[in-house]
C-alpha cells in the first residue's frame, strides 16, 4: 500500500473510531478535558504502527487497549502526584471515614472509586457493550478475569449506589 492510502486508511479509522475512543478515556480517567488528548496520544500511538496495527484482526480492540493503557499511566502519575503533595504539605493527614454518600449522585463518580481494572471492565461491559471476550482483547487479560473483576466493580457500585441505581446501570447492555 502507498503511503497516501495508508493515511487515507488511517484518516478513515480516526473519524469512525476517535469519538469512542475519547468517550472511554473519559470513562476511565473521569477527567472530561484529558479525555480528547488521551485518545489523540492513543492515535498518535496507533499511526506510528499502522503498518502492523492495520493487519491485524481486531485494530478497535487494540486501540482501546492503548487508551486503557495511557489512561492507566495518567493516573498512576496523579496519585504519585496527590501523595508528593500530600506529603510535602501535611503532617498530619486526616482520615476519612469511607465515602461520602451525599456526594456519590452519579455513576461517574462511584466509577472513578474503582480500581482501574475493575472500572475498565465494567465501563467496556456496560458502556461499551462488549462481549466479555471483547473486553478481553481489549484490555489483554483472560475472559475469567473480565468476569471475576466485572462481577467485583458492579457489586463495589452496589454497595455505593444501591441496588437499584447498579442494576438500571446493567439493564442498558444485552446479554453476550
Amino acid at each position: 500500500m502507498l503511503l497516501d492510502d495508508a493515511s487515507a486508511e488511517f484518516h478513515d479509522f480516526f473519524e469512525r473510531h476517535y469519538s469512542e475512543l475519547a468517550r472511554l478515556a473519559h470513562l476511565l480517567t473521569g477527567e472530561t478535558d484529558a479525555a480528547d488528548d488521551l485518545a489523540a496520544d492513543a492515535l498518535i500511538a496507533l499511526w506510528q504502527r499502522w503498518d502492523r496495527l492495520r493487519a491485524a484482526d481486531h485494530p478497535l480492540a487494540y486501540a482501546r487497549g492503548v487508551v486503557a493503557n495511557i489512561a492507566r499511566a495518567r493516573i498512576r502519575s496523579a496519585v504519585r502526584e496527590r501523595r508528593r503533595v500530600l506529603l510535602f504539605w501535611s503532617r498530619n493527614p486526616e482520615k476519612t471515614e469511607g465515602p461520602d454518600v451525599a456526594t456519590v449522585l452519579d455513576v461517574r463518580a462511584a466509577l472513578a472509586r474503582l480500581p482501574f481494572r475493575k472500572r475498565a471492565c465494567v465501563v467496556l461491559r456496560f458502556a461499551f457493550d462488549l462481549s466479555e471476550k471483547d473486553t478481553a482483547v481489549a484490555l489483554g487479560i483472560s475472559v475469567g478475569t473480565v468476569k471475576s473483576q466485572t462481577s467485583k466493580g458492579m457489586a463495589e457500585l452496589e454497595r455505593v449506589l444501591g441496588a437499584r441505581a447498579v442494576g438500571e446501570l446493567a439493564t442498558g447492555r444485552r446479554n453476550r
